[in-house]
């Protein structure tokens, strides 16, 4: 398949690192203390920015000690790749297609999982976080900005993806969607993407 496409593009939570559940934990904690008023505020926030759940649900005078609590979760975190998907990175690298890193994460987060896998920039051709685009999944944004900075069109790029927002965003992109069944189940995703996988071992 991978013979097909000249970029390859990565999410991260939940599509090269397994770290929903923990992220899964920690929201639903912050909205039961910040936003009782929504209880699916955990769904409500998968796959956006910081910038983007402050803006939207979180009142200033929160926010602070939110991002505080966050940075101490995020540092005692696990961070561990999915089955598979460093070696089918590397094997894509060896028949020269590009990858690229696009996720919502920001900088200090990215600090956190280099500390962890210090491999793990070698696996990208570009690193693209939150700070590298001003509007986040469901928008397109992102995903056309890797495709123009590896300099291929958009349909010569395939996405790996787990989440709804980032789905999104790679079909609005014009991008060929894998969606991985990590967070949502296959039935959820199948409408949004081109092809479904429960793992990377199946490539």
């Amino acid at each position: 398949m991978e013979n097909k496409f000249k970029a390859a593009l990565f999410d991260l939570d939940g599509t090269l690192l397994d770290t929903e559940p923990q992220y899964t934990e920690f929201w639903s904690a912050m909205g039961r203390r910040y936003r009782p008023d929504l209880p699916d505020f955990n769904s409500l926030i998968k796959g956006t920015t910081l910038i983007q759940i402050f803006d939207l649900y979180i009142p200033e005078e929160y926010r602070e000690e939110i991002t505080e609590q966050l940075d101490v979760w995020e540092a005692q975190m696990h961070y561990e790749l999915m089955p598979g998907a460093e070696e089918y990175i590397t094997r894509l690298h060896s028949k020269g297609v590009k990858t690229a890193l696009v996720t919502s994460s920001n900088d200090k987060k990215m600090r956190q999982v280099r500390r962890t896998l210090p491999q793990f920039d070698s696996l990208f051709d570009v690193v693209l976080t939150s700070e590298d685009f001003t509007r986040s999944k469901p928008f397109p944004d992102c995903y056309l900005k890797a495709a123009e900075v590896l300099d291929v069109q958009p349909c010569d790029c395939i996405v790996f993806e787990d989440a709804f927002s980032g789905l999104q965003a790679a079909r609005s992109a014009g991008m060929y969607v894998v969606g991985l069944a990590t967070t949502n189940s296959r039935e959820a995703i199948e409408s949004k993407c081109d092809r479904i996988i429960n793992s990377f071992l199946e490539l």
